[in-house]
């Protein structure tokens, strides 16, 4: 079977060749679209974020049967003609939980305790800190948007810090009454929590979901932390809202740069142990599709509801 990765790294070459022998397995540094410029005949792709899956892309894959994406995310794939050619795709859900999760407090407690400029100050032999007097997470309370692998991880993590949690998710999990979260409507959860966690997926029902109006719900001191996608909030307040934002993902840097913005370049993901399970999940998912049983990670129905 043909088989070609787009976006790889040396790491992510040396284990698939392993585990894949007996394919013709093709590897290119950039995305798919930089590096596709002809039809060629992949029966199987693995691309990861930065690669635009579209009508134009697939028109230059004939035999596509089955996509991939090495992440959780899966905006970046539209094109109905996926579905026309009933191309089987995934992502790889799962994986970075503790990762991201772990990132999002890092960001927070940056943001608390100004961590970030206290040790860029004595890197300079500056040891003064009267102005950076921080607030304690202990008794604050957090909500969380979305209680999947990460917003549960998060959830944890809150307790171990003695915050009080609200969540707003699309369905009641069994960590709501295993850790007392109070489970509420959206609108709630922004008005009484002193910390925004958004762990989210980038879907039509998902953009812009924090928009002006419900901004206006929250409290003046909130932070909102978002490792998720950038355009979950809408893009006008990333130059308007007075709160503090810490963000892994943004729609536009430039309108970012603002002394009560934190945000640093989408690596929340990028641990040792995160990567090595991508490497794991998306090895299991094109296994499976090779064998002819039903993906871990099958994303074709979920999609179609997005973009028929």
């Amino acid at each position: 079977m043909k088989i070609a990765f787009f976006e790889t790294k040396p790491e992510e070459k040396e284990f698939f060749s392993k585990r894949l022998r007996g394919h013709d397995l093709y590897f290119f540094k950039g995305t798919i679209n930089e590096e596709l410029k002809e039809p060629q005949d992949y029966e199987i792709v693995s691309v990861f974020v930065h690669s635009r899956i579209n009508d134009d892309i697939l028109a230059l894959l004939p035999k596509l049967r089955y996509l991939q994406t090495r992440s959780t995310g899966y905006d970046h794939i539209k094109c109905k003609e996926l579905y026309r050619r009933d191309i089987i795709a995934s992502n790889v859900a799962g994986y970075g939980g503790p990762a991201v999760a772990e990132f999002a407090f890092s960001l927070l407690l940056c943001a608390t305790r100004h961590t970030h400029v206290a040790l860029q100050r004595s890197k300079e032999g500056i040891f003064e800190y009267h102005d950076l007097k921080g607030v304690e997470l202990y008794g604050k309370r957090v909500g969380i948007l979305g209680l999947g692998t990460i917003g549960s991880r998060m959830a944890y993590m809150a307790k171990g810090f003695g915050m009080d949690i609200s969540a707003w998710s699309r369905s009641r999990k069994p960590i709501v009454d295993e850790l007392g979260i109070d489970f509420c409507a959206l609108d709630e959860v922004l008005q009484k929590s002193d910390v925004i966690m958004i762990a989210l997926p980038l879907t039509p029902e998902t953009k812009d979901l924090i928009n002006s109006s419900r901004a206006a719900l929250l409290k003046k001191e909130a932070i909102i932390v978002n490792v998720a996608r950038g355009e979950i909030i809408e893009k006008s307040l990333y130059r308007s809202l007075p709160n503090v934002l810490c963000l892994d993902v943004t729609a536009d840097l430039q309108s970012v740069v603002r002394p009560n913005v934190l945000y640093t370049p989408h690596m929340a993901y990028y641990t040792k142990e995160a990567l090595q399970r991508i490497m794991e999940i998306s090895y299991e998912n094109i296994a499976a599709f090779i064998a002819g049983k039903p993906l871990p990670n099958c994303l074709k129905d979920i999609c179609k509801r997005d973009y028929r």
